[in-house]
């Protein structure tokens, strides 16, 4: 079947799932294939539970007698491929999101600045792969005026894969460092995969938003036209911000091409988010929403799924920023929660993952910083982190080490800690938020 015969019986249903368990009365199922699941198995179940149409890739279970089932050759392409056609169709204007630090948290701000004039469709959560990217992109309809899509990266190729899907009209790369380095290979990797975002905008005529005061991504995007944002008065920016402080949240004020200035106090922890508040701003203004109402809806933004998060229990303040690391992520934080104002300042650090060969100088240069830091106690969690420890030839002093998070559990259960500013910061994979109801 042609994707434009699938894509008029999508157009028949209700909404679009690939989930068995949330399948309904007039819904597309879509059965994809993982390695631990098949959705093909379900397709009977998801008719019988009133989906409309099922679309499946296994012909041993397929039925001919049965016109709802719909077999095609890869239900996972045949997904992207439906929402190719669904972007082209409706035409909604489309913000690309990507980069290797601060993509959600952009994202999330845009969306906030966005939504306060327009209506908009805005990737939710962290579903920025080659599922989520078309589930989002088939979840607009003619209500939308703009949508707002981000898009993750491990491998080359990745941000090629999504840009065909989700066809940006209009893309904002946050940064490039060294992250997922065991599938990108190298920072020049890196650069390659994230600027897949900028070949598309410059193969169809498309324009990014660009921190002025990065030299990596101006280096990217010659040739692309720009839309400048960026820090104390970087050349070419429409949008200029200055930090004020940080005390515990960021504080700062910003411009509009040589206006006037406004004061925002935002809920973010982190100098480092003044390059995504800014390039929030820098969206919003392209599109006419008013200064006053940019201002308002970053003051009222409140950053959640444990992106720096700043939580107060009855036990001690959190910082808490697990979701990812990285080597640049973690400076950051380090560099942020070293100038926090506290008298007892406590480490929960878990290993950096996927670095590659890059991991054992990475560990040993963030582990560098962390011992100059002053901090009361450290407690570093994963292989990675006590390998570079023990390179070091380092006495144990206020480092205290531990093979996984259950040890460190153990350990804040024998032992709690109280009355301390800690900062829990590691990969989602090491699963340092399960020790937050200890802290």
């Amino acid at each position: 079947m042609e994707i434009q015969d699938i894509y008029s019986r999508f157009l028949e249903c209700g909404g679009l799932t690939t989930d068995s368990r949330k399948c309904g009365l007039g819904l597309m199922f879509l059965a994809l294939k993982g390695e631990r699941f098949d959705g093909n198995r379900f397709v009977k179940a998801a008719l019988e539970m009133g989906c409309s149409y099922a679309v499946m890739d296994d012909a041993g279970l397929y039925d001919a007698a049965d016109s709802r089932m719909i077999l095609v050759d890869d239900t996972l392409k045949t997904l992207q491929l439906l929402a190719a056609h669904h972007r082209r169709v409706l035409g909604t204007p489309v913000i690309g999101i990507t980069g290797t630090n601060g993509k959600t948290t952009t994202k999330e701000l845009c969306n906030a600045v966005m939504s306060s004039t327009f209506r908009t469709l805005c990737t939710s959560g962290n579903l920025n792969n080659s599922i989520g990217v078309p589930l989002t992109v088939l979840g607009m309809d003619r209500t939308h005026e703009y949508a707002i899509i981000e898009m993750g990266a491990s491998h080359p190729g990745d941000i090629d894969e999504l840009v065909r899907i989700s066809q940006p009209d209009y893309g904002l790369i946050t940064n490039v460092g060294m992250a997922h380095l065991l599938g990108f290979g190298s920072f020049e990797g890196v650069k390659k995969t994230k600027g897949e975002l900028y070949d598309w905008l410059r193969a169809h005529g498309g324009t990014a938003f660009l921190n002025m005061a990065d030299a990596n991504l101006v280096g990217m995007a010659q040739g692309l036209p720009v839309i400048g944002y960026g820090q104390d008065a970087a050349d070419g920016c429409q949008v200029e911000g200055r930090l004020l402080g940080c005390r515990p949240y960021m504080e700062f004020e910003w411009r509009y091409r040589n206006g006037a200035w406004h004061t925002v106090k935002t809920s973010l922890i982190g100098a480092y988010n003044l390059n995504n508040a800014l390039a929030a701003i820098s969206v919003g203004m392209r599109f006419g929403v008013s200064e006053a109402d940019a201002s308002k809806a970053i003051e009222e933004y409140v950053p959640s799924n444990n992106r720096s998060q700043l939580t107060v229990t009855d036990h001690n303040r959190l910082v808490v920023d697990a979701y990812n690391a990285n080597p640049s992520s973690m400076r950051a934080a380090l560099e942020n929660f070293g100038l926090m104002e506290a008298d007892s300042k406590v480490l929960i650090l878990g290993d950096m993952r996927e670095l590659g060969d890059s991991s054992a100088q990475a560990h040993h240069d963030i582990l560098s910083m962390v011992l100059a830091g002053g901090f009361e106690s450290v407690y570093l969690v994963g292989g990675e982190f006590a390998s570079a420890f023990r390179a070091m030839g380092c006495a144990a002093g206020n480092v205290m080490l531990f093979d996984n998070v259950e040890q460190l559990q153990e350990q804040l259960q024998a032992n709690p800690v109280e009355g301390r500013t800690i900062l829990v910061k590691g990969s989602n994979s090491t699963r340092l938020t399960t020790l937050l109801p200890l802290l």
